[in-house]
């Protein structure tokens, strides 16, 4: 994001003039700062099909529904976007995402697939926003839920990546010796369903925080075992996942002996998923000192599923979890942004986190939390490790909505 893409009024509107850029994001900075926001020329030079997708629209009613005062106002063609947020309420919600129209028996068109998103982009886009309502939060999501992770991540990712950081900044932990609650935040796929037809439905559960814990998560320690589950939906022979589990195994084996990858297999006789096949796996790496770093991959529905075998999946699976290994840090990519945001809003005290390779994704973040917070993050290398060590004052983010009740 540019200087000359983003510009601050004097009455504290947040103001983009690149469309789309970080879509979700910036409807969360909106909210947590309590700023109102405007994005222009969104696909602007899209002659076919300008302004908003379907999904995006979708984003936004979820958004209406988690908050209580929000008014949003979209153009004509789309393409301009102005939001004035309202008070996070929490509580029971559901929400239906799209998927691709076309019929289940054929593999949808790219206008059919660019309308639709899975479950894990709706999921991702809230989460730094659920711990900071009136009351706890409690979604239901349907649609899409594995099949896609080549572009989202999928509901199991984000289970296994950022319920962990939810401990580590206090969400749903009772004292200072890190007990969980037991309404402690949860995510649980109730039934399965692959793209491109969906049919899946996925929970979320996050208790309410008045205050976040600041964090020094620098030393990864030693990574001690791996943990995994092999997916399958809607495929004849159940031993796919056992055939991709025994070829994830057999790499992850080399470096060390505590390696588990259990199957959940859903067949086309006794199944609870939705009508569309599907091949996934997602993997797991804990370390000694609480750090956790996962990987995914699936089989791509929009190509003949036959071109990559179930072995040469879960091969890819274990050389994807290898390589945020040694990238290094304390958060794999995918919850580098998550984490950073959180350290913003921490209370007034350093933060401190090291991480491998900053994602473009996170760079972006950095500006935008500058721009919206004013809060600057400290960017250190370390040569000796190859990863970077960030830390920044917290602005003293307090959940006023939780603090009135």
């Amino acid at each position: 994001m540019s200087a000359a893409a983003a510009t601050t009024s004097s009455a504290g509107t947040l103001r983009f003039e690149d469309g789309a850029v970080q879509f979700r994001q910036r409807i969360v900075v909106s909210i947590l700062s309590h700023r109102s926001l405007l994005i222009r020329n969104i696909r602007a030079e899209d002659i076919d099909a300008p302004g908003l997708r379907q999904y995006e629209a979708s984003f936004l009613r979820l958004i209406d529904s988690m908050t209580n005062g929000s008014r949003i106002e979209i153009n004509s063609t789309g393409t301009q976007l102005r939001l004035s947020p309202g008070v996070l309420t929490g509580g029971s919600i559901e929400h239906t995402c799209p998927v691709p129209t076309q019929p289940t028996d054929s593999r949808p068109d790219e206008e059919s697939m660019d309308s639709s998103r899975s479950i894990g982009w709706f999921l991702e886009g809230i989460l730094p926003l659920a711990p900071f309502g009136k009351e706890p939060l409690s979604v239901s999501f349907f649609g899409i839920t594995d099949g896609t992770c080549d572009v989202d991540p999928t509901s199991d990712y984000l289970k296994a990546s950022a319920l962990p950081l939810f401990q580590k900044f206090g969400v749903g932990v009772t004292d200072a010796e890190d007990f969980l609650s037991p309404q402690a935040p949860s995510i649980r796929v109730v039934r399965r369903g692959a793209a491109p037809a969906g049919g899946g439905r996925v929970e979320l559960y996050s208790p309410v925080v008045q205050v976040l814990q600041p964090i020094e998560f620098t030393d990864p320690g030693k990574f001690k075992r791996v943990r995994g589950t092999a997916i399958t939906c809607k495929i004849v022979s159940s031993s796919m996942a056992a055939r991709v589990a025994f070829a994830s195994k057999g790499l992850l084996h080399r470096l060390l002996p505590d390696v588990w990858i259990h199957t959940d297999a859903h067949t086309i006789k006794h199944h609870k998923c939705g009508p569309s096949p599907g091949l996934s796996l997602v993997l797991t790496a804990e370390s000694t000192n609480g750090v956790v770093l996962t990987a995914e991959c699936c089989l791509d529905y929009r190509k003949d599923a036959s071109r990559e075998l179930p072995e040469d999946l879960g091969t890819r699976g274990s050389a994807l979890l290898l390589n945020e290994i040694r990238k290094g840090g304390c958060v794999d990519t995918g919850m580098q942004s998550l984490a950073l945001l959180w350290m913003c809003l921490s209370p007034e005290d350093v933060s401190r986190i090291r991480v491998g390779t900053l994602s473009q994704y996170a760079v972006e973040s950095l500006r935008l939390f500058k721009q919206a917070f004013g809060v600057e993050f400290k960017v250190k290398p370390d040569h000796a490790t190859k990863t970077v060590l960030l830390s920044c004052l917290g602005s003293g983010y307090r959940n006023m909505s939780r603090a009135a009740t």
